[in-house]
């Protein structure tokens, strides 16, 4: 038997986008959209070069791009290399796009339509599989660990930050590199019918890691993994989360989310499991909003890793609030005129970890507040699903060493 990797944390974040290269700028971007003329594309050659890339699709080198960020930004590849120094095969990979290679697969489909397989060309056919970006990723860096990658439609994003979650916590692998990426292109436009400059070409990364073998490798946290949630609709999702009626201190919310008039309240004259009439509000007005796709574009399958992205920028300023006593809400744009008193109860409210500990575990760690805690929810009430996550401020403003339950020996062996 061995010991728990503890509290899920992120170690690492990286951004491959036009005009915000840290959680703080995407989150800056999210509160105030930037006007005038686009920003340039991303240079994924100023990151990764351009040698050996010249057959990959956008979509795997926007995903290199933010994953060697993030590598870097987590301490486990020196600035100089691409080499990870810890253990391959304590590393595994999370990859999540819903239409990242839709073009390579679509042009490869209508050539071998019209002509025939012969014409395909062998450097570009790899790219027509569906997990070619996480298995790039793997190989760019001799990531071993397990390899996913996931198209899920709307929740995508944030399916894959619990399922790298999921990797770590069950001792499969030590740490995860989850990424987000889409682009656009005809294809992708012709099938969203929606231009370019409404739509996301850019990725996110981050790497979850348990506490324990995080603070071995002197690496720092920047927030730790709350509880995850799957439901039919978005208030069942909030409420799964924070019982009771408690706020977060932030909620990034799905994308281009619209709201009701003051006062609907979520799931008020709706049939039985339905989340009510169109636009409930399932948090109080006063919670601070963030729309991460009006800063960034339409994201797709990036969109859950873009919000945790941004989530980690709002932590780090609510953490600079509260050790100069400020509130952590100053850090998110004024609430409506309609802001209420309403806050709910917050005390130990959604403080369960993202993963349950199991009969006989140890108890879990010290609850923080909701109020401290940042709300991420993607999906689509019109759908079947949404996704929800908290994200919390790192142990080391809670509770620097959470007591877990050990793990049976599937633990990685390094």
């Amino acid at each position: 038997m061995t010991q728990g990797p503890g509290e899920v944390v992120v170690t690492g974040v990286g951004l491959a986008l036009p005009g915000a290269d840290t959680p703080d700028a995407l989150l800056r971007r999210t509160a105030c959209p930037v006007t005038g003329p686009a920003a340039e594309p991303f240079d994924t050659a100023a990151r990764i070069g351009r040698r050996g890339h010249r057959y990959k699709d956008r979509a795997t080198r926007l995903a290199l791009c933010a994953a060697l960020d993030a590598l870097r930004n987590a301490r486990l590849i020196p600035s100089d290399g691409e080499e990870v120094t810890v253990p391959g095969d304590t590393v595994g990979v999370v990859a999540s796009s819903n239409l990242g290679n839709l073009d390579t697969a679509c042009l490869t489909a209508a050539a071998i339509a019209e002509r025939s397989a012969v014409d395909l060309s062998p450097m570009s056919l790899p790219n027509a599989s569906s997990n070619v970006i996480a298995s790039w990723v793997a190989i760019r860096h001799g990531l071993r660990g397990p390899n996913l990658m996931l198209c899920n439609g709307a929740t995508s994003g944030l399916d894959a930050v619990h399922w790298g979650a999921a990797l770590v916590a069950a001792g499969r692998v030590r740490r995860a590199v989850v990424i987000g990426v889409e682009t656009h292109n005809a294809v992708v436009e012709d099938l969203l019918g929606r231009p370019a400059d409404e739509l996301l070409d850019g990725a996110a990364a981050l790497v979850v890691e348990g506490a324990r073998w995080a603070e071995a490798r002197g690496a720092r946290a920047t927030a730790a993994l709350g509880p995850y949630e799957r439901r039919a609709g978005l208030s069942g999702c909030v409420e799964a989360l924070l019982p009771g009626g408690a706020a977060p201190g932030v909620w990034f919310t799905p994308e281009r989310y619209a709201e009701g008039p003051a006062g609907a309240r979520a799931g008020a004259d709706g049939p039985a499991g339905a989340d009510g009439p169109a636009g409930a509000v399932p948090l109080p007005r006063s919670v601070p909003r963030y729309d991460v796709t009006s800063a960034v574009g339409r994201a797709s399958g990036a969109l859950g890793v873009l919000q945790c992205a941004a989530a980690i920028g709002w932590l780090a300023r609510a953490g600079t609030d509260a050790e100069t006593g400020a509130g952590p809400q100053a850090a998110g744009p004024q609430a409506g005129p309609d802001a209420g008193p309403e806050a709910g109860p917050e005390a130990g409210a959604g403080s369960g970890t993202a993963f349950g500990a199991g009969p006989g575990a140890a108890p879990g760690p010290v609850p923080v507040p909701a109020s401290r805690q940042a709300l991420i929810t993607s999906g689509d009430d019109t759908a079947d699903a949404v996704a929800g996550l908290l994200l919390r401020p790192t142990p080391d403003r809670c509770h620097p060493h959470p007591p877990r339950a050990p793990l049976p020996a599937m633990e990685c062996s390094r």
